[in-house]
């Protein structure tokens, strides 16, 4: 009973942090439905002019589609890549195994800024600046250390014993992967798939080193027009895009922790 007054304050506490982190976030969503041409802050009016011009501007609306294609291939590439290594990193025994590991989640901890002037000068030579392919390459790289992370945190609970039970039972390697491994990890595998889709879409560092006038993913598309003329529309965007984020991160948590209990 002692402790109630401290898991008071504590909840307290974690409250103010979290309101403090969301509030900056929080604020372009009555920006977004400001009735003038400015991101002034407290709005004036109310009017969805913003939220209707991102829908039929053909320029946001490609921009969309365009983060919605490379997002949606390197959410495949990076899982699939990812989820091998995973498998590959937990039947390591030896002590390269750590090193190993610290080189595969390398693109989380450089600067985005580093990585992109890396990218960027590669890319010259190869002529894949502007390219869906060029995109999808550079995002996977970026997007493949948080499926690592994701799918070994399954890995870390899984018990190895019951693919050799499975091998006991005349199952084969891929037999055994297939119907006991692949069910048991694939809470994390998900998890990290949603984690690699966000990474692509939210991306803009190396994105700006890569794009090209035909062909934009909408993070660059935001940045450009910030700068031109501060249009009032990449409030709305933003609306939509924290909206989204949330809602696929927060899925990707939930899929996590049940993983991990599990």
């Amino acid at each position: 009973m002692r402790l109630a007054p401290f898991r008071i304050l504590l909840g307290l506490f974690c409250l103010l942090v979290a309101v403090w982190l969301v509030m900056p976030t929080l604020v372009i969503i009555p920006m977004s439905f400001n009735e003038k041409k400015s991101l002034a802050f407290p709005p004036s009016g109310f009017s969805w002019q913003w939220y209707e011009n991102f829908f039929t501007n053909p320029d946001w609306l490609t921009s969309f589609f365009n983060s919605l294609k490379v997002a949606g291939l390197v959410a495949v590439a990076a899982t699939l890549l990812g989820t091998l290594a995973a498998l590959g990193l937990s039947r390591m025994k030896h002590s390269g195994a750590g090193l190993l590991r610290a080189i595969l989640i390398t693109p989380m901890i450089v600067p985005g800024v580093v990585l992109a002037i890396g990218i960027y000068a590669v890319y010259l030579d190869y002529h894949l600046v502007g390219t869906t392919t060029g995109f999808v390459i550079a995002h996977t790289m970026l997007a493949i250390p948080f499926v690592i992370i994701a799918v070994s945190a399954s890995l870390e609970v899984f018990d190895v014993r019951l693919e050799t039970a499975a091998a006991s039972l005349g199952a084969d390697r891929f037999t055994a992967f297939r119907t006991v491994t692949l069910p048991l990890i694939a809470p994390g595998i998900l998890s990290g798939l949603l984690f690699a889709f966000v990474t692509s879409f939210d991306e803009i560092i190396v994105a700006l080193f890569i794009t090209s006038p035909y062909l934009k993913t909408l993070p660059v598309q935001i940045f450009t027009s910030i700068t031109r003329d501060a249009d009032p529309t990449v409030t709305a965007v933003g609306t939509i895009i924290f909206i989204a984020t949330t809602l696929v991160i927060s899925a990707g948590l939930i899929i996590s922790s049940k993983s991990t209990r599990s």
